[in-house]
């Protein structure tokens, strides 16, 4: 079963974080939420506590297939602000292991790290220059190699069923897309 740890700072955006967390668990997929501020309580960008599986200091991510951040203000900046979670990536990416980041985390994030670097990705509209060394796509979902990134709120649903697809397959993916009533949205 794949593993996924999911970072979470004061601010995330709440569909960007519990969307891809609800979707990834019915497929059978191992997600853990990471609170990074220490405390088990991580609230939202709009003002919604939300409980995490684990405190980042518990964590080792040796078995992460993929580590992922939400977007959000200032969430966003509040996970780039951690060291630990910025290692945790760089050390992601040396292994050539799966990273995904939403809305304002490719940008404000990865890009920063040097992630994105000669890679084709998408984020939030108005962070696209922040991008910097990476080819901005303005697509709901980009993947390059290792790395899936999302526009915004809106692409939470796509983004999370391309990431179980890459985790737990295409045909798990698409019977969790058809079960949530998913599929004749975009038909």
């Amino acid at each position: 079963m794949a593993k996924v740890y999911v970072f979470l700072a004061n601010g995330f955006e709440d569909v960007e974080a519990l969307i891809p967390v609800d979707v990834l668990r019915r497929g059978g997929v191992d997600v853990v939420t990471v609170s990074t501020t220490g405390q088990p309580i991580v609230e939202s960008a709009h003002g919604v506590g939300i409980r995490a599986d684990v405190l980042f200091d518990a964590c080792d991510f040796a078995d992460a297939d993929l580590l992922m951040l939400p977007g959000g203000m200032p969430g966003a900046s509040n996970l780039y602000a951690h060291e630990g979670v910025c290692q945790a990536l760089l050390d992601q990416q040396k292994k050539g292991k799966k990273i995904a980041a939403i809305c304002a985390s490719p940008a404000v994030v990865l890009a920063p790290l040097g992630i994105l670097d000669g890679k084709k990705a998408t984020c939030y509209p108005g962070f696209e220059d922040a991008l910097n060394e990476a080819e901005y796509t303005g697509d709901l979902v980009t993947v390059d190699g290792t790395v899936t990134t999302g526009e915004g709120p809106a692409a939470a649903f796509p983004y999370a069923y391309e990431l179980l697809s890459q985790l737990a397959g295409k045909g798990i993916s698409d019977q969790i897309a058809e079960g949530m009533r998913f599929k004749h949205l975009m038909a």
